[in-house]
This record gives structure tokens, sequence and C-alpha cells, in this order.
């Protein structure tokens, strides 16, 4: 490949009469042709490329971009499930600690019934065992004197 330095420095020979070489000036014009359309179709394609990779690199920024959209949707998504669980979870608890007090409230009241009830039935007994105890005596002291009453006899 013939270099600007080459043709700058070229030097064609002189002829005597015309000046320098017509065949040399034209093998030299032929060769500058062959390489300056080289690199003529080399300089189009690599524009081509450079254009077509530009397209990509653009491509590619907008799916970069797309997708860091995308990352960012999806972490807010994720923070907003989160909180929403966080609250529902939250209300569930709640939700449970009314319950188990009002059950707690419920089982505390029917305690103090049964207790009212057990005391009610313990004092009913007690006055039972007084009434027995008093018609035991009576019933011995009655036989105490039935005895005594039939000694007499």
């Amino acid at each position: 490949m013939i270099t600007p330095l080459d043709i700058e420095n070229k030097r064609f020979s002189k002829q005597m009469m015309n000046g320098y070489s017509v065949d040399e000036v034209d093998d030299f014009l032929d060769e500058l042709t062959v390489d300056y359309t080289k690199n003529y179709k080399e300089v189009a394609e690599l524009r081509d490329q450079v254009e077509e990779l530009n397209k990509s690199l653009v491509q590619y920024k907008t799916m970069e971009d797309t997708l860091q959209n995308t990352l960012v949707v999806a972490q807010t998504t994720a923070e907003e499930l989160k909180n929403v669980a966080k609250k529902q979870a939250d209300q569930i608890i709640e939700e449970a600690k009314s319950n188990a007090q009002k059950e707690a409230d419920e089982l505390n009241t029917q305690i103090k019934l049964k207790q009212k009830e057990y005391d009610d039935i313990k004092r009913q007994f007690d006055m039972y065992r007084r009434k027995m105890e008093t018609l035991i005596v009576t019933q011995g002291e009655l036989l105490k004197e039935i005895s005594r009453n039939e000694d007499e006899e």
C-alpha cells in the first residue's frame, strides 16, 4: 500500500526531451488509483461499521436504561409489597391480640360465674350440713329421751 510519504518522495526519471517518463508516471498513477480505491472502499466500510456500532450502542444504551428503570420499578414494587405485607401482618397480629383478649375476658367472666356458682353451692352445702347436724343432734336427744322414758317405765 502506498503511503502519503511514498507519494511525496516519488521521483520520476526525466527524459531528455519530454520530461518525466510517461510509462513510469502512468504505472505510478495506476498503483495510486488502486490503493486509493482500496482505501476509499475501506473507509466507506469502516464508516458503515462505525454507524452500525453507534446504532447498536444507542440500542444497548436504551436497553440499559430500560433495564435500570425496570429494576427501579421492581425495587419500588418489592418495597410496596413488603410494606403492604407488614401492614397486613400487623393487622393480623392486632386482630389476634384483640380476639385473644376477648376470649380471655369471656373466660374470666365464665370463671367468675363458676366461682359464684361454687360459692352458692358451698353455702347451700354448709346450710344443709348444719341442718343435718342439728337434725342429728335433735334425733340423738330424742333417742336419749326415749331411752330415759323406757328406763323409767
